[in-house]
């Protein structure tokens, strides 16, 4: 993804779990980069697949979440999960 804004504020949509409870709810973050490290970091693993960050009308799946936690540009220290 290139020219991703980290500083904006985002929306992030945990996806339920497969018994269909939501142990993570709705969270509004200050920074899509902090809202990227929770659900990377903090989130059960399992929930990733189906999560959505919304920024600034764009949105982000699992998988370009990821991509974006694991990209250079990247700007918050990233800890061992």
């Amino acid at each position: 993804m290139a020219a991703f804004n980290y500083n904006a504020p985002a929306d992030l949509f945990p996806a339920r779990s497969k018994t269909g409870r939501r142990p993570v709810g709705y969270r509004r973050f200050g920074t899509a980069a902090e809202a990227i490290r929770f659900a990377v970091e903090q989130m059960p693993f399992e929930l990733l697949d189906g999560t959505i960050l919304e920024i600034e009308s764009v949105r982000v799946d699992g998988v370009g979440i990821r991509v974006l936690y694991e990209s250079v540009d990247y700007p918050l220290a990233k800890t061992s999960r």
